[in-house]
């Protein structure tokens, strides 16, 4: 026998369900996370992509009490994991460290992605890659980029990139343009066979990680002669930035980084919750150390941050790379 509802029932499952409605949404949030947190790098393990994910997510791990494991996924410049992050619940238990190629660049590199970028992705954390220091042979006869670009002039002269399209194949074809030279591009792929040939001399200099250069500043093979941004390295104070020495274009402004995003669609007090996390996370010892070592001057930032740098600098690196010709892949 089917019982028909008084009106008492009807007022109180009525007054239960419009609760249960307006405490859904923060019940979820607040309940997260209820199980282990799965961290997708998009880069190969002991690079510095591989180091940051490890570490906030220790931080992140310490301070939500779940357990929080990083996969390298790498491959197809970030594209194989952002597949996979993107096509992931956006509950907040799938995520993604990645670089600025994954998420800017890609857009120009290759003719068609598994993913789009800019509508795939819940930005949670910029990360600086830090200062990335131009630095030549010793046995060029050039401290400071002007004279550098006067030798170029009368001899041959080669730079190592760490990728077509990379950050040091702007370098190299924006001194072309500039000093009206005829610099060589040569594409290795990743920087460490790239730094030994500029130890031997076999190229004349390149750009690149101070952490990855490491081995030519410390044996005296290189000699770094400007960086990048606006503000000098904390870690290589007496070198000029290329803006000081008269090389206003975007390209020596604009910055490479490392970030933490999330499939579009989770929830905003999730993202708020990492975004802050990871502010805080680096403030620790053992981060600091890290960005210490890699010459790193600043933190992981927050989510307002990261979309302001995707909206001003993200355009700029597009045209960049660009402008270097690339047949996309």
């Amino acid at each position: 026998m089917i019982k028909r509802a008084t009106r008492r029932d009807v007022l109180r499952y009525g007054s239960a369900a419009v609760a249960a409605s307006t405490l859904s949404a923060p019940a979820v949030a607040e309940a997260w996370p209820s199980k282990p947190i799965r961290i997708i790098c998009g880069y190969p393990a002991g690079g510095l992509t591989d180091i940051f994910a490890r570490a906030y997510g220790e931080y992140i791990s310490k301070t939500t009490g779940q357990p929080a494991y990083v996969e390298n996924k790498a491959g197809a410049s970030g594209a194989i994991a952002a597949e996979q992050v993107k096509s992931a619940a956006p509950d907040g238990y799938t995520l993604m460290f990645t670089i600025s190629t994954t998420m800017i660049m890609n857009k120009v590199l290759f003719k068609k992605l598994p993913y789009d970028p800019d509508k795939d992705f819940a930005l949670i954390s910029f990360l600086n890659a830090g200062h990335l220091p131009f630095i030549v042979n010793k046995d060029v006869p050039a401290k400071n980029v002007a004279v550098f670009a006067e030798y170029a002039r009368r001899n041959k002269v080669s730079l190592g990139t760490y990728s077509a399209g990379s950050y040091p194949h702007v370098v190299a074809e924006t001194l072309n343009k500039h000093y009206d030279l005829k610099i060589e591009a040569v594409h290795y792929r990743g920087e460490a066979l790239m730094w030994m040939d500029v130890a031997s001399g076999a190229i004349q200099g390149s750009s690149g990680s101070i952490a990855g250069a490491a081995s030519v500043l410390q044996t005296g093979n290189g000699r770094p002669i400007a960086v990048p941004s606006m503000v000098r390295s904390k870690k290589l104070p007496d070198v000029p930035t290329f803006y000081e020495q008269g090389l206003k274009e975007l390209a020596f402004q604009v910055r490479g980084f490392i970030c933490l995003v999330g499939p579009i669609g989770m929830p905003d007090e999730i993202v708020q919750k990492l975004s802050d996390m990871m502010v805080e996370g680096g403030k620790t010892e053992r981060i600091q150390k890290i960005l210490d070592t890699f010459g790193i001057d600043e933190a992981a930032r927050d989510r307002g941050y990261f979309k302001k740098v995707i909206g001003e600098e993200g355009p700029v690196w597009i045209d960049l790379i660009k402008s270097l010709n690339l047949e996309p892949q």
